[in-house]
């Protein structure tokens, strides 16, 4: 025997959104970009290798990897802040996300970081 009767309705579906997803995904493509940003300017001026020189064993490396993840924490939290309640384009993210880690993977590529 079924517990449910035949007039008892079923409660509403709760809408959801997408904007957390869409904020971590593209912050992700964010980050990994900054990485290679961060990393082609510490290797070209002696001035951002200092100041990335964070831990002195490791050297630049250690600041390049921890601005690099603070932005990405940073523009998660800011974009799920903008997009919390918001159904975001998806497409759109994936593919922004998809170009900056393409870009970010490429600039970190010796012979491409050289050219700069």
């Amino acid at each position: 025997m079924s517990t449910h009767s035949a007039g008892t309705a079923k409660p509403p579906v709760k809408a959801t959104t997408n904007g957390f997803g869409a904020a971590a995904v593209l912050a992700a493509g964010l980050g990994s970009f900054t990485l290679a940003v961060v990393s082609i300017a510490a290797d070209q001026s002696s001035t951002m290798k200092g100041l990335m020189n964070f831990y002195r064993p490791t050297g630049p490396l250690s600041g390049v990897t921890t601005t690099a993840i603070l932005v990405w924490i940073i523009l998660w939290i800011v974009l799920e802040r903008c997009w919390h309640n918001r159904d975001v384009g998806m497409k759109r993210v994936r593919t922004m996300a998809l170009a900056l880690l393409v870009l970010g993977l490429l600039l970190t590529y010796p012979p491409i970081a050289d050219l700069f």
